[in-house]
C-alpha cells in the first residue's frame, strides 16, 4: 500500500479496536443455541470466528458512515473518523477543505470495511456445507438491506417530524428502532449464528421471538444513554442524541406528554448544532419530568420480559438457554 494511504488502516484498526463484540458474541451463542450440547470442532470454530468478525467489521462501517450523516464528533471517547481525515487533512497542509476531504475520505473507509466485511463472510461460509453457506449469506444480507433501511428511515424522521401527524410520532419512531438497530444488533446475528449451526425452523423462529424484543430493549436503552448517558463511560458528548436532533422513542413520548408551550421549545431546540450546556441540561430536565423516562423504561421492562418468555419456550438446552439469559442484562441494563 502507498504510504499516504496508510492512514485508512490505521484508522480501521483503532475503530475496530473498541467496542462491545455484542454481535460476535451473539453470532456465536446462536451457533451453540441450535447445536444440541455438541462442542464445536476446529472448523466450526473457525467458520463462527471468522463470520462473527465480518458482523463486526460490518459495524465499524455502519457507524463510520452514521457519524458521517450525524456530523458526529466523537466515537467511543476518541474523534470519529471524518473528524480524524480533516485533521490528518490539516497536518500534512493540503489543499482545499478539510472537512470535504474528512468527508470523502471517510465514505471511502466506511466502503472498504463493507467490502472487508464481504471478504470475511465468503472466508467463512467456504468452511461449512453449502446448505448451511446459502442460508448465512442470506441473512446477512437481509441484514445489510434492513439496517440500510432503517438509516434511512431515522434521517427522514430528523426531517420529516412537522409533516408528522402527532398519533404516528411514536410509530414511526418504533419502526426506527426494529429496523436500525433491534433486527441489526440483536435477531440477525443470532439468526447468522444459528445458520452456522444449521438450525431448523422451528429454533431459528425460536431465537427470531427472542431476539426482537430483545434489540428493542437493547436500542430503547441507547435511546436513553444518548440523552443522559454520562460522557466519561459513554464516550459521547452529554445530550449527544439533544444535539443531532434524534426523533427517537423517548422524544416522541415527551412531546405527547408535554404542555404545547414546553413541546414547542423541544422542537425549536432539538437539534441545534449550537446547542450550549445549559440548554442540554434544560432539556434532559424537561423530558425527565415529563414523565417519558418513565414510559421508556417501562417498555424496557416489557420487552425483556417478553425476550425470557421467548427463551423459557425455545427448544434449546439448558446450557444455551443459560448462556442467551446471561446476555440480557449486559444489553439493556448497560451504562455504555
Amino acid at each position: 500500500m502507498a504510504e499516504e494511504a496508510t492512514p485508512i488502516a490505521e484508522f480501521s484498526r483503532q475503530l475496530l479496536r473498541g467496542g462491545k463484540r455484542v454481535r460476535a458474541q451473539l453470532c456465536w451463542w446462536g451457533r451453540e443455541a441450535v447445536a444440541g450440547g455438541a462442542l464445536p470442532g476446529p472448523v466450526d470454530v473457525d467458520a463462527v470466528v471468522t463470520v462473527a468478525a465480518a458482523l463486526e467489521v460490518f459495524h465499524a462501517a455502519a457507524l463510520v458512515h452514521d457519524d458521517l450523516i450525524d456530523s458526529s464528533d466523537t466515537r467511543r471517547g476518541f474523534p470519529s473518523a471524518h473528524r480524524r481525515f480533516e485533521r490528518l487533512h490539516v497536518e500534512r497542509g493540503y489543499a482545499g477543505d478539510p472537512a470535504s476531504f474528512g468527508r470523502g475520505a471517510a465514505i471511502l473507509l466506511g466502503d472498504l470495511l463493507q467490502s472487508w466485511s464481504d471478504d470475511l463472510l465468503t472466508d467463512g461460509i467456504r468452511l461449512i456445507a453449502e446448505e448451511r453457506g446459502e442460508a448465512v449469506r442470506t441473512e446477512f444480507e437481509r441484514m445489510r438491506l434492513e439496517v440500510t433501511a432503517g438509516q434511512y428511515l431515522d434521517l427522514v424522521e430528523e426531517r420529516a417530524w412537522p409533516t408528522v401527524l402527532e398519533a404516528e410520532a411514536l410509530p414511526r419512531a418504533e419502526r426506527v428502532i426494529l429496523y436500525k438497530s433491534a433486527k441489526y444488533s440483536v435477531e440477525a446475528p443470532l439468526v447468522i449464528g444459528a445458520g452456522l449451526g444449521g438450525g431448523d425452523a422451528t429454533q431459528i423462529a425460536a431465537l427470531r421471538a427472542f431476539g426482537v424484543p430483545l434489540g428493542i430493549a437493547f436500542q430503547l436503552r441507547d435511546d436513553l444513554l444518548g440523552v443522559f448517558g454520562d460522557p466519561a463511560v459513554t464516550g459521547k458528548p452529554a445530550g449527544d442524541d439533544l444535539v443531532e436532533g434524534k426523533r427517537t422513542v423517548l422524544i416522541a413520548h415527551a412531546r405527547s406528554l408535554l404542555p404545547v408551550g414546553s413541546r414547542r421549545l423541544l422542537d425549536e431546540l432539538l437539534g441545534d448544532p449550537e446547542l450550549t450546556a445549559e440548554q442540554v441540561r434544560m432539556l434532559q430536565t424537561t423530558i425527565r419530568d415529563s414523565g417519558a423516562v418513565d414510559r421508556v423504561e417501562a417498555t424496557i421492562a416489557d420487552q425483556v420480559a417478553a425476550a425470557r418468555a421467548a427463551l423459557v419456550r425455545a427448544p434449546f438446552d439448558l446450557r444455551a438457554r443459560e448462556a442467551l439469559e446471561a446476555l440480557i442484562g449486559p444489553l439493556t441494563e448497560r451504562v455504555s
